[in-house]
């Protein structure tokens, strides 16, 4: 296939629709290794335990909705992306969740009570360790698994970027949760693989996840994609490093 026309496919690529944290167009063609732990399963065991949860990042609610058998009388979401705070809104209010917008980072305060929450979620979004142990009650626990900060930094590399956020480690997290009163009861990290089966999956995946690659666009990045286009024809894989680690900690009862 000439250049011209692997642009053009790939243009396509990235006009595609995403919403949510829904990347089933990739269905085959993009395949991330499994982690050794559930976090579902984790969480649905935590939430069966609970009378008010918290989840952090909800996206789209794709994965708060499978674990609905198990929720609580009392749940809310924070989202702060706005195309996923009306997809929120539209999934969950109708089912008595409230949607709560707003950013979540480091140093954010958050909207919420003292204790408000016995079980905080969070799957791959940034967190205050001071704010989730306020709002934790005691023994309440917090539960997230978070996309290392050198997560496919060889992937980022291939477009001459580098990682926004190197320093979001268990070496950052584990010691601000500590800081913050609360116990750190389980930490697990993992190493596997992200593969691509054509380069046009990477096109579509880069503009769903657009903070990966800033300003990313076939038109502004076709020279990268066309080596790793080469790369592919030679003979090599498109994989890249796949890190991430899980954390669960607890409020003590008393100090």
């Amino acid at each position: 296939m000439d250049k011209d026309t692997l642009v053009e496919v790939w243009r396509r690529e990235e006009q595609q629709p995403f919403t949510g944290w829904d990347f089933s167009y990739l269905e085959g063609r993009m395949l991330e290794e499994q982690t050794p732990w559930s976090y579902l399963t984790r969480a649905a065991e935590l939430l069966l335990a609970a009378r008010a949860v918290l989840d952090m990042g909800t996206g789209g609610g794709e994965r708060l909705m499978s674990l609905r058998d198990s929720w609580p009388d009392q749940v809310v979401v924070t989202e702060d992306y706005p195309p996923n705070v009306a997809l929120a809104k539209a999934r969950l209010e109708p089912l008595g969740v409230r949607v709560v917008e707003v950013a979540l980072s480091r140093v954010a305060p958050m909207p919420f009570g003292d204790g408000e929450f016995n079980l905080v979620l969070n799957r791959h979004s940034g967190f205050n360790a001071d704010e989730v142990a306020r709002i934790l009650a005691l023994g309440g626990v917090f539960l997230t698994q978070q996309v290392h900060g050198l997560w496919a930094a060889d992937l980022i590399a291939a477009f001459g970027a580098q990682p926004q956020w190197p320093d979001t480690t268990p070496e950052t997290y584990v010691p601000a949760l500590e800081r913050a009163g609360l116990v750190v009861d389980r930490l697990e990290t993992w190493q596997g693989q992200l593969t691509f089966a054509d380069v046009g999956a990477i096109v579509y995946y880069l503009r769903a996840v657009p903070w990966l690659v800033p300003g990313f666009s076939v038109a502004t990045h076709a020279d990268h994609l066309l080596a790793l286009q080469q790369q592919q024809e030679a003979g090599k894989s498109l994989v890249f490093a796949d890190r991430k680690y899980l954390v669960e900690a607890r409020k003590p009862v008393t100090g």
